[in-house]
């Protein structure tokens, strides 16, 4: 390869998801749950700067930076390396692409069930294909990204999805237009995903699981964007487990419905509870409801559906392999 020159680099934005329905069924020979979920892309993102270097590494700034690991073991970084590693078998490099400093620009919650981290390696994988020139198609990514993380297909892609098995078999939902959401976000410990799978465990005990399943309701709602009919069909198997380990939920959950949400959930593992509304106007009149009323959390207005992960700047030439 060339020598590292640090003015190449790539700029990536991706967004955080929301759950709108999970569909939790019996364990697998693989240790996972089958699941049956949809996915909605949300206007919250992250930044992801994918710089050529002498050696790979991951920084973190933002709001929620203190909260990113800058280790190894940096989903980001695990995904810049796992696209060096099949750049040649992939795309015909003629080399393996060299280090990469990631930065990221944290602004989605994390380990709140929105897949922060998830998004980012997502960017890394766009991100890292455009500065090292290898020509692939978004599809062609989805192998690694699965490999990742059942959440980083999707936010390749963004938009609304149905996902199974893992939740990693992404199929889009046609919809048109968009929909408002007020997001609640604790200020304290997040909820790590195996801990609230552990907990639904522990709550199903015994029980014998159905198969997971896809709300038609859900989905004709969203053909037609209908706030109220959506708001109906919420739906998370998650949610009392999560709420079993963090019983504050409930009541951030009663009181944005005491305050007009067309409807609510616990989003994914937790602990961000998503409020859908009708209207920005809507919205603003809910957050500072929320604000004003309690418990204390961060409160985030976004719409939905919103694309994923896409290049936003790219300076230099790309690297030639």
């Amino acid at each position: 390869m060339t020598a590292v020159d640090p003015a190449l680099r790539v700029t990536v934005r991706v967004p955080g998801k929301i759950n709108l329905e999970l569909s939790v069924g019996p364990r697998r020979e693989d240790g996972y749950h089958e699941l049956v979920t949809v996915f909605q892309a949300v206007s919250v993102y992250d930044r992801v700067m994918v710089q050529a270097a002498d050696e790979w590494s991951v920084r973190a700034v933002g709001p929620y930076a203190d909260r990113v690991p800058d280790t190894e073991d940096n989903l980001a970084l695990r995904a810049a390396r796992l696209l060096a590693d099949r750049a040649v078998e992939m795309a015909g490099a003629g080399t393996r692409p060299g280090p990469v400093a990631l930065t990221v620009e944290k602004k989605i919650p994390v380990a709140a069930g929105m897949a922060g981290g998830s998004a980012d390696a997502a960017a890394a994988l766009v991100g890292c294909a455009e500065l090292w020139d290898l020509g692939v198609l978004r599809d062609d990514l989805e192998p690694l990204a699965a490999e990742l993380g059942a959440d980083v297909p999707f936010l390749l892609h963004g938009g609304t999805a149905v996902g199974s098995g893992r939740g990693d078999d992404i199929s889009p939902v046609l919809s048109r237009g968009e929909v408002h959401w007020v997001l609640w976000v604790t200020t304290g410990d997040g909820l790590a995903t195996p801990a609230v799978f552990a907990e639904f465990d522990r709550l199903h005990e015994g029980q014998e699981l159905d198969l997971p399943s896809l709300s038609p309701q859900l989905v004709s709602a969203l053909r037609r964007m209908d706030p109220d009919a959506i708001g109906t069909a919420l739906r998370n198997d998650l949610q009392p487990a999560a709420l079993s380990l963090r019983p504050d939920l409930q009541e951030v959950l009663d009181a944005g419905l005491d305050l007009g949400a067309r409807g609510a959930l616990v989003s994914g593992s937790g602990p961000t509870v998503a409020f859908l509304v009708g209207s920005q106007a809507e919205a603003l009149d809910l957050s500072m409801g929320l604000a004003a009323r309690g418990p204390a959390g961060d409160i985030l207005r976004v719409t939905g559906p919103v694309g994923g992960a896409a290049v936003v700047d790219s300076r230099g030439a790309r690297l030639r392999l």
